[in-house]
């Protein structure tokens, strides 16, 4: 029998083993959704944007991981699915993160990175190139680890601490190790990937909206409500799909080396985690839309829902601002304009302060088309 190389073939496809992690990880989005919606206030915006880190942090390495191994080999399919039964138990036990399960979901997240770690490491035996990029990336990524799990042992103040320097960890370990050639990125299978992300951040706030309708007394307004969220998600989908997506993977897939490394570091690993998160705050505002589609929105809603939008629209614009060296400058400062407009207008009735969101991105997606090109802007 033929021995089947636990390296990435050239043609590295996504594979069912990877839709179904990537399903699991679902739960956990859901569970950052959950927390900012119920208490949103500053201390739970903070903890949500801690373990929301360190869910996307555990999910981009092992998809880095991913990206180098063969993921139709059977040591990395039963590893991947080992990290998604982990993974579960890091969602079941992240709305107490911060209370009595901290040390629960610090042992979860570091179990599902040392898996990372391992795969990225049997890849290394058999392709050499990778071992002086990776050795560099272990170093630095166990600082990180060790920081996360003595900040759950100890809870209180100590752990905001600790896992907030986890994340400079986590970021320093990254801008040193994307440095690095050896990494031996396959463009599309990493774009896919990081696609794919996005994608259930964007049907997670479809999920609550359905959730919370199916379960209330329909009117013109909650339906007015739930046409509106929808079309926000579609012009937000359409917003990274259609106009921003193509040229990020063209970059990504004209550049070599190290330059190619950083970029998918920068580009993806980094300035995805901003824009995803503003997909998370806006779910969290869907859900009160939802349950109180009447009344105006209270003033930290709409500022969840404009900075969410902001976030997306606007990180998204710094994605390609660095991929490509072209600035979105309508794009920006029409999402700003947006983001004034909800949080301004505040004794209107949640179907206008929804209005106001949609009208501003359709402004941005149809000033985009007209141009018939991505961007309306300079070369900076």
């Amino acid at each position: 029998m033929k021995r089947i190389s636990i390296v990435s073939p050239e043609d590295q496809k996504v594979t069912f083993v990877e839709l179904f992690f990537d399903l699991v990880f679902v739960f956990s989005v859901t569970q950052v959704v959950s927390l900012l919606h119920n208490d949103l206030v500053w201390i739970t915006v903070g903890q949500a944007i801690l373990v929301f880190w360190l869910v996307w942090w555990g999910w981009t390495q092992l998809t880095w991981a991913l990206n180098a191994a063969n993921t139709n080999h059977h040591l990395v399919q039963f590893g991947v699915l080992v990290a998604a039964a982990i993974a579960l138990f890091m969602g079941i036990s992240l709305p107490q993160a911060f209370q009595d399960r901290a040390l629960w979901f610090a042992i979860t997240y570091i179990s599902v990175r040392v898996i990372g770690l391992i795969l990225f490491s049997l890849v290394a035996l058999e392709a050499s190139a990778l071992v002086a990029a990776l050795r560099t990336w272990i170093v630095l990524s166990i600082s990180g680890l060790i920081a996360v799990l003595v900040g759950g042992y100890m809870g209180g103040a100590a752990q905001y601490w600790l896992w907030g320097f986890a994340i400079l960890l986590d970021i320093f370990a990254a801008a040193v190790g994307g440095q690095a050639e050896g990494w031996n990125i396959h463009p599309d299978h990493f774009s896919e990937r990081h696609g794919l992300f996005v994608i259930i951040a964007l049907g997670e706030t479809l999920i609550v909206a359905a959730s919370e309708v199916t379960d209330a007394i329909l009117s013109i307004d909650l339906v007015a409500v739930g046409v509106l969220v929808v079309a926000i998600t579609c012009a937000l989908w359409w917003s990274y799909f259609v106009r921003a997506k193509p040229a990020l993977d063209h970059a990504l897939e004209s550049s070599r080396g190290a330059e190619q490394s950083t970029m998918a570091r920068s580009v993806y690993s980094l300035l995805h985690f901003p824009m995803l998160f503003g997909v998370i705050a806006y779910a969290a505002l869907v859900e009160t839309a939802v349950a109180h589609p009447v009344g105006p929105l209270p003033l930290v809603g709409r500022i969840a829902l404009a900075l969410g939008l902001v976030l997306f629209v606007a990180g998204m614009a710094a994605a390609v601002w660095r991929a490509t060296g072209i600035l979105m400058r309508a794009r920006v400062l029409l999402s700003m304009a947006t983001a004034i407009g909800i949080v301004a207008f505040s004794g209107v009735s949640a179907v206008v302060t929804l209005m106001i969101a949609l009208t501003g991105i359709l402004a941005i997606l149809v000033l985009e088309q007209r141009t018939g090109s991505l961007i309306v802007a300079e070369r900076t």
